[in-house]
């Protein structure tokens, strides 16, 4: 049977600002995305097919190192049909992670909890990820039948691959494909770590968020390409999954532009990989369920 045609952006964000302040919104080149973003306004954005397919079904992730943002994520995704996952946070260096996620699951719209996420790019540790309360917590996450989103700047990527190493059984997927250099044209390094982390079966990987590692106002498909090509020959269609990181896409050019964009990309793939890149590999790794 033909799967039916759906298309999924596993990666966006929503934020109320009058509910909860996101103060790295004070960037002075951010101030184009500091306002209120709701579920309204990405069905009224994203109006752009890929491959004939229209958008269905999200998955909504954390900003903040925050658990009541959490919470508002998972209650807003009880009411929401267009989420059908959130990727939230805890705390992974705390004794009581076992609990908070615990008190999460069973919370409103606790149901929608498949992934955990925490800005390891920020942190000036080289071996965060490898810190033993860090390792505690995530052993944890695993336990609790959730998975592990992986936020790393290319320089960081030793780190998910030495993750990748001794959490096999943990599901993980690498955001943003591990930011690689597209602006400088810097992405040997970059090709040869993801490689490696391409080699652990239970890696997978978002094509998403490139578009703000490239030139904001001047990127091209062209710059875009080298990037996607390495990702496909190392994960393939059935690792990889298309994410939209809107509203940060807004930055340079926005969901739409990114949607043309990688409509274009995949005019050389076979329907079966569209079909992975676009909906299965992240109705797979988030265990999404139709909400129709």
């Amino acid at each position: 049977m033909t799967p039916a045609p759906l298309l999924i952006d596993a990666h966006h964000h929503l934020w109320d600002l009058d509910r909860r302040p996101q103060p790295w919104l004070d960037d002075p080149g951010l101030a184009s995305i500091n306002r209120t973003f709701t579920p309204g306004d990405l069905r009224s954005t994203a109006t752009t097919p890929i491959a004939g397919r229209h958008l269905h079904g999200t998955v909504v992730v954390q900003c903040m190192p925050d658990v009541p943002e959490t919470q508002d994520l998972l209650a807003l995704a009880e009411q929401e049909p267009l989420i059908q996952a959130v990727v939230g946070w805890a705390d992974l260096t705390s004794p009581a992670i076992g609990e908070v996620l615990d008190r999460l699951l069973a919370g409103p719209g606790g149901g929608y909890l498949r992934s955990l996420r925490h800005l390891v790019q920020g942190e000036t540790d080289p071996s965060w990820l490898q810190r033993p309360d860090v390792e505690r917590g995530l052993a944890v996450v695993g336990g609790r039948g959730l998975s592990y989103d992986v936020l790393v700047h290319s320089h960081q990527l030793d780190q998910a691959i030495d993750l990748a190493d001794r959490f096999p059984d943990l599901p993980q997927v690498l955001d943003h494909a591990g930011k690689p250099n597209i602006a400088g044209r810097a992405l040997e390094d970059w090709r040869h770590q993801v490689r490696r982390l391409a080699a652990h079966e239970q890696v997978v990987c978002k094509l998403s968020g490139l578009i703000t590692e490239a030139d904001h106002d001047n990127w091209t498909t062209a710059d875009i390409r080298p990037v996607w090509d390495t990702l496909l020959d190392a994960f393939g269609p059935d690792r990889l999954m298309f994410g939209s990181d809107w509203p940060v896409a807004n930055l340079a050019g926005g969901w739409n532009r990114w949607a043309a964009t990688v409509d274009e990309l995949l005019t050389d793939c076979a329907e079966n990989e569209i079909h992975a890149l676009l909906a299965g590999t992240a109705t797979t790794f988030y265990r999404l369920a139709s909400r129709d």
